[in-house]
């Protein structure tokens, strides 16, 4: 499992090199991205909510 990096620096050029890593990536690669997204986005969407009341 690799080493979690914090990004530090300007917000566009953080946006330029994500941009050109997204670039790198191949169609299936990217379309493999987009559905994990779409299935997160799925899984909140209908969770169940959860109240806890407290006394």
């Amino acid at each position: 499992m690799r080493s979690s990096k914090l990004n530090y620096g300007d917000p566009k050029s953080l946006e330029n090199k994500r941009l050109d890593e997204i670039k790198k990536l191949s169609y299936l690669e990217r379309l493999e991205r987009l559905f994990a997204i779409l299935e997160v986005t799925y899984m909140l969407k209908t969770a169940k909510k959860v109240q806890f009341k407290t006394k």
